[in-house]
């Protein structure tokens, strides 16, 4: 596990956590480059943080205060608030 992933968590807790809830983190496999934790702060913002596989990914979530495993249910769906530039650039992405 990388100290430098689990430092980019940690930021991201700090700037989009909030006491009593935690950041959500969803791990995703993304084939031989390794996996992406996709963090969903308390205030709705999203972030990505890249491991070098599922493995190290799940231990850094696990060693970083205020941030749970999720999975992309109703709940963490919820949770995030994505604004118009992300919607136009996802846009530009699938033409």
């Amino acid at each position: 596990m990388s100290d430098q992933t689990k430092k980019r968590i940690a930021e991201f807790v700090k700037a989009h956590g909030k006491p009593g809830t935690a950041v959500r983190a969803v791990v995703e496999p993304i084939g031989r480059s390794g996996a992406r934790i996709v963090l969903v702060g308390a205030d709705g913002a999203m972030g990505d943080v890249m491991a070098k596989d599922v493995e190290a990914a799940t231990k850094a979530v696990e060693a970083v205060e205020g941030v749970e495993q999720a999975e992309w249910d109703r709940e963490t769906t919820a949770a995030t608030k994505i604004g118009p530039a992300h919607r136009r650039k996802m846009a530009t992405m699938s033409s």
